[in-house]
């Protein structure tokens, strides 16, 4: 499994010039392409969802599947994404998980050098995802031609399911899965059921493939 760390986070140098979700899915396939890796399912939540979403839309003959986690980038007429911005910690996390007392967190309560990160880490999602939208993705998804998953937290307040709906319908043969008891993050709150989910399509992209 590889996981990488976007330019910009945790303290990592960000070029001036990669500024989008669109950039970083390219950056990625050239990781891809210099690692010689294949048959690569490519797994993103939110942001990072919506990277996964640009680089399904690539083309890359090295991915073989893509799961789309509670993913934003897509306008949805009706159903925008909130504020993330505005909002306190204590308000994200309301409406990032289906049990926010249990499982949201309070950054006055964490150690300083987890709190700077935490703020650098929001500076550079703002550059990368401004207000979470980019109108010309759903131009991209009908070209999608790698097996896609779509999961979603029911209770996800951050972009709701109609986001969801709108991801599946959008790209060729996806399939959307809910997850009752998740919000936002079905990584955290539900981590059981999301793998079980993540395998079974894995296993079923590799036998249809």
């Amino acid at each position: 499994m590889i996981v990488p760390v976007h330019p910009g986070f945790n303290g990592t140098p960000r070029p001036e010039s990669l500024r989008t979700p669109r950039g970083l899915a390219e950056l990625y396939v050239r990781m891809l392409d210099a690692l010689g890796l294949e048959d690569v399912t490519v797994i993103g939540n939110s942001i990072g969802g919506w990277i996964a979403a640009e680089i399904a839309a690539l083309g890359s003959s090295r991915v073989s599947g893509v799961v789309l986690v509670d993913a934003v980038g897509l306008v949805v007429p009706g159903h925008p994404y909130v504020d993330f911005y505005s909002l306190t910690p204590a308000e994200v996390a309301a409406r990032s998980y289906y049990d926010p007392e249990r499982f949201g967190v309070d950054p006055s309560k964490l150690p300083s050098e987890v709190r700077a990160a935490m703020a650098g880490n929001r500076t550079a999602l703002a550059v990368y995802g401004g207000d979470m939208t980019d109108p010309t993705l759903a131009s991209r998804l009908p070209g999608v031609d790698v097996p896609v998953l779509v999961v979603w937290g029911a209770a996800d307040r951050i972009g709701d399911l109609e986001v969801g709906k709108a991801y599946a319908e959008l790209v060729p043969g996806a399939r959307l899965e809910v997850i009752p008891d998740a919000g936002h993050l079905p990584q955290i709150e539900t981590p059981s059921r999301l793998i079980e989910l993540v395998g079974s399509f894995t296993s079923t992209s590799v036998s249809g493939s």
